[in-house]
């Protein structure tokens, strides 16, 4: 019989393309790694792995094996779910990847919330952009990724994954309070504080500047928006923000509305099979009562 960790390593192989990199991705030495594969290329019969350079590149058997292991993983994933549902109890742990202003906002309260109702369920969370959380996810480190979505700026849906829909967030310009400047169109000559170039946030702000006619200056950069805030607060510069940034509650900023009302996608990403599993749908419904906190329905 085919040992499923195993397949797991190999289907890894797959998507990472290296050794190296599966190994770091799961926490294993990559002689480690090697071992299992060749483990599994004895259990097999068949080969594998075969040269590429420096590398090591899939044979087609191993192609079609990767393939049934999707199957075999997502099987997996209904069977511990089905088994969790029979015993009638929401227990054990549940390992949650989100975004910073969702651990700030939207995680504690829900956190509180899971406390009273389900004491013997032990929830991890790590701070963690989705770009980096989803293939983690894909490996087995994380039950749960929140994650955001910008307008215009889809991000990749790995076929292994659930995603669910949660509650969105409007986004809105934040600028000093003693600034006179009220709209994009007037700021053209002002500097702004926004995430780093490569995030979906950046390319969103950019664009809406353009939109408006100018190419931001981008004096300031950080990932976290409470920066963000702070240098708006100081006078120092404008930013596109959320409104789960606490900006509409924040003293010495004004937060406008922006044409249209664009709003963030939120979102939950599960593995395909766990979307039934009792303590992935307590969270996912625990969290979505908070849809009515910070700015949820302001103007």
């Amino acid at each position: 019989m085919l040992d499923l960790r195993r397949l797991r390593l190999l289907r890894e192989l797959a998507r990472r393309g290296t050794i190296t990199a599966v190994a770091e991705a799961l926490s294993y030495s990559p002689s480690a790694v090697s071992q299992q594969l060749t483990a599994l290329e004895k259990e097999t019969g068949v080969r594998l792995l075969e040269p590429a350079g420096r590398r090591v590149r899939l044979t087609a058997q191993a192609g079609l094996l990767v393939a049934h292991t999707e199957v075999l993983l997502e099987a997996m994933e209904q069977a511990e779910a089905a088994l969790a549902q029979s015993l009638n109890k929401t227990a054990g742990t549940l390992r949650v990847a989100a975004f910073q202003t969702a651990v700030l906002t939207l995680v504690p309260p829900t956190l509180t919330q899971l406390g009273h109702q389900y004491p013997r369920l032990r929830v991890e969370v790590i701070e963690l952009e989705p770009e980096a959380a989803l293939p983690a996810l894909i490996a087995g480190a994380f039950d749960i990724v929140l994650g955001e979505e910008y307008p215009g700026h889809r991000l990749p849906r790995p076929r292994e994954t659930e995603r669910h829909d949660l509650l969105t967030d409007e986004l809105r310009l934040v600028t000093p309070a003693d600034w006179g400047e009220r709209s994009l169109t007037e700021l053209a000559s002002r500097p702004f504080v926004m995430e780093p170039v490569g995030t979906t946030a950046r390319e969103w702000a950019t664009a809406v500047c353009r939109q408006a006619g100018f190419e931001p200056d981008d004096r300031y950069t950080s990932t976290d928006l409470q920066i963000h805030l702070r240098l708006v607060e100081h006078g120092l510069a404008a930013a596109l923000l959320p409104d789960l940034s606490g900006a509409c509650d924040r003293h010495g900023v004004v937060a406008h509305a922006l044409p249209g009302r664009p709003r963030r996608q939120i979102f939950a990403t599960v593995r395909r099979g766990a979307t039934s599993q009792p303590k992935v749908q307590a969270f996912t419904t625990a969290l979505k009562t908070q849809e009515t906190q910070p700015g949820a329905d302001r103007a």
